[in-house]
């Protein structure tokens, strides 16, 4: 990607074209550094919530059976419950799903394994095409897929289809989504919706609810600061190293032009995000492009620091209320955290 220029200290996204190989989105389906440690035993479960203890155990035995058998003459896998070759972690965002996701893949040590979300693997069949893509992910020992769409029919079917081929030759799946948390019969639905869509294989998975709240909201007040000129520019330098620094439009019109799979690399090498007069977003597209970034810019736990229109207002009211208040309760929880990072 392009680099920031030798002795100077910013950035401006809306300057970077990142370029994304389909053997380099392969490499990178790895978890994201936040949970390179991320084990069964450092997920601390809610004791307010049993389901959360009942899912860590679910879920290692689910790991356990997702190992390669050990060779040797007297060599056997530890006997485990049966176990179907998929499974969904149903809950609302912020209860730990990504971390117990993260843990299985750590826990399996097959060398083939993958960990992505939904997005990655869609643009991995964009850029390969879906024959060769079956080719390079056949002979998997798991994949394990964060975030799965369930609002995109098209790429929703091309994934079922994916998925059925890969489990068909032992490749096992473990997925989640997200609903929103405390929202009565509202979150109950989320598995439903997710064996609907993925129909030819919901079999295939065993669901597995996770209640709870919002991890990153019960240390916080729910804001997202807005900061003045002055403690913005004093906030991006106290940063140190490359930071970015951009207008809001400017970057919400750039990133209509960078494929959502490459968002990742449009932050490589930045260590704060900087967003300077933030607005009300109002288009649909532009919103989702926004979530999108939203998510790549957590999962690499970066800082943001933003003057104008607080963060946790930058979705309007008709948005909330609409299909894709899921993804973007989902952001909104992400920016109070990032903003107060």
């Amino acid at each position: 990607m392009t680099q920031a220029p030798a002795g100077t200290s910013t950035v401006r996204l809306a300057d970077l074209h990142p370029q994304l190989t389909g053997e380099e989105m392969l490499a990178s389906l790895v978890p994201p550094p936040q949970f390179d440690d991320a084990t069964f035993e450092s997920y601390r479960a809610d004791a307010d919530y049993p389901s959360q203890q009942e899912a860590k155990e679910l879920l290692t035995a689910f790991a356990v059976g997702a190992q390669p058998a050990k060779r040797g003459l007297f060599s056997r896998k530890p006997k485990v419950p049966d176990m179907k070759p998929g499974v969904y972690l149903d809950g609302g965002f912020g209860v730990g799903k990504t971390h117990l996701l993260a843990s299985i893949y750590h826990a399996v040590p097959a060398r083939r394994k993958y960990f992505g979300s939904f997005i990655e693997y869609t643009a991995l069949v964009g850029a390969l095409g879906y024959k060769n893509t079956v080719e390079l992910l056949r002979g998997s020992a798991l994949l394990c897929i964060d975030e799965f769409e369930l609002d995109d029919p098209g790429d929703t079917m091309v994934m079922t289809r994916l998925l059925g081929e890969l489990v068909a030759t032992g490749t096992r799946l473990a997925a989640t989504s997200n609903t929103p948390p405390n929202a009565l019969g509202e979150g109950r639905f989320a598995a439903q919706d997710f064996l609907r869509e993925i129909h030819a294989m919901a079999s295939s998975f065993q669901t597995i609810r996770i209640d709870g709240v919002d991890f990153r909201q019960r240390s916080l007040d729910g804001h997202a600061p807005a900061l003045a000129p002055d403690e913005y520019a004093a906030a991006l330098a106290a940063v140190g190293g490359v930071t970015s620094d951009d207008a809001f439009d400017e970057l919400i019109a750039h990133l209509a032009h960078v494929h959502p799979s490459r968002y990742i690399r449009l932050i490589d090498g930045i260590r704060a995000v900087g967003l300077r007069d933030v607005r009300r977003l109002t288009d649909q597209s532009e919103a989702l492009r926004f979530v999108a970034f939203v998510d790549r810019v957590y999962d690499a736990q970066l800082p943001i620091r933003a003057t104008g229109l607080p963060l946790h207002d930058v979705f309007s009211d008709e948005m909330l209320a609409g299909g894709y208040r899921k993804k973007y309760l989902r952001a909104i929880s992400r920016l109070v955290a990032s903003t107060n990072s």
